[in-house]
């Protein structure tokens, strides 16, 4: 790989800070012992942003993402920005960085490791074993459709308005990414709406069955109502392999089948936008857990969720999948040697702090590259 990728940091609030210095001790050991390196930039993002900028993303930030080969992401937001009008929160930056990056889909693996079935709050026979993707159309939908806003009706009351819209293009664009998936897993697509009460939902059923007919009949393709897979998530996850959903309900089932795992410190994601005609996509890679606000500053953090994220950047940005499986292996070495920080641990297991969970991946990474 060339030495001048462009990778920008953008740490944000609370824990963020402290899961991206081990970020940065991974990718340095990627540059010492795999050749692999890159011209790192750091910006702010979120409430950090506002306190120094009087906005959650500057423009030049902004730039600086358009014209990176990958953003990594820590969290955002936090309850000192929670009195701030909506358009200035700290979450409205995250927002600008998706939709003017173009990331219309979002990759949310669920997947468990075998030293962590028993973290899972189902039984272990339902999780043992699980390796799910959820593709999430990430911008459109009810998120970012007209009109919106909160107005206020002739009789003094107030009604707010958010619309649910979607075309064919935006559609396709995010299904073609989830049966693309598929082909290199198990070859099987569950597609998600609610066709039985929504007509946009009619829509997304009837273009993903078209695409699926016209180019990808070696996958097959399921259909199912949004309530009901958020149930057969509980019931039976083991059923799916790559699911492909809107922005509202790929939201709330991503966060459902995130806890399967036993932790959302667990979790990484991938927002991708659609490749140019050299190849290159526009991605933002990042943890799926917040900012967790309470713990920030005291080394408590698991870190694994960001690391992986950085595997899923040299899988999908740099096309490094046997880079990416070292990190991966790492993570799930350092599990099996019953090593966890807070939100995982259990009795018999060593309770560690953020730093020592990121000594403890370098660990294995010397061992693994060693072998």
């Amino acid at each position: 790989m060339a030495k001048n990728k462009k990778l920008l940091i953008l740490a944000g609030d609370g824990i963020g800070p402290e899961v991206m210095r081990q970020v940065a001790r991974v990718l340095d050991w990627f540059g010492k012992h795999r050749a692999i390196s890159f011209d790192v930039q750091e910006g702010l993002v979120g409430g950090c942003s506002i306190d120094k900028h009087g906005v959650p993303l500057t423009d030049a930030v902004m730039a600086d993402a358009m014209a990176a080969d990958a953003v990594l992401l820590g969290a955002v937001g936090g309850p000192k920005w929670d009195s701030l009008p909506f358009e200035k929160k700290p979450e409205r930056g995250l927002l600008r960085l998706r939709k003017d990056m173009a990331l219309f889909a979002n990759l949310r693996p669920a997947l468990v490791f075998d030293a962590l079935v028993d973290a899972s709050s189902l039984k272990p026979d339902l999780v043992r074993g699980l390796d799910l993707m959820i593709v999430r159309e990430l911008t459109g939908g009810v998120y970012f459709g007209s009109p919106r806003g909160i107005e206020t009706l002739p009789d003094g009351t107030r009604r707010g308005v958010n619309t649910q819209v979607y075309t064919t293009p935006e559609i396709i664009r995010v299904a073609r990414v989830a049966f693309e998936l598929a082909r290199q897993r198990r070859r099987k697509v569950c597609s998600v709406e609610k066709a039985n009460v929504m007509e946009s939902g009619v829509l997304w059923r009837e273009e993903v069955s078209k695409l699926h007919a016209a180019e990808y009949k070696d996958v097959e393709l399921s259909h199912m109502y949004a309530d009901n897979c958020a149930m057969q998530l509980v019931r039976q996850p083991k059923q799916f392999d790559v699911i492909v959903t809107d922005n509202l309900f790929g939201d709330l089932l991503s966060d459902c089948a995130a806890m399967l795992t036993g932790s959302l410190g667990m979790l990484p994601s991938a927002s991708l936008g659609a490749p140019d005609a050299t190849g290159r996509r526009r991605a933002l890679y990042e943890p799926v857990h917040g900012s967790a606000p309470d713990i920030a500053g005291k080394d408590l953090a698991n870190p694994l969720a960001t690391l992986l994220s950085v595997s899923m950047m040299l899988r999908y940005s740099f096309g490094l999948g046997e880079d990416a499986d070292l990190m991966d292996k790492a993570a799930e070495s350092v599990l099996a040697a019953g090593i966890r920080t807070g939100d995982i641990a259990t009795a018999g297991t060593t309770k560690v702090g953020t730093t020592a969970m990121g000594d403890a991946v370098l660990k294995q990474l010397d061992r693994l590259a060693a072998a």
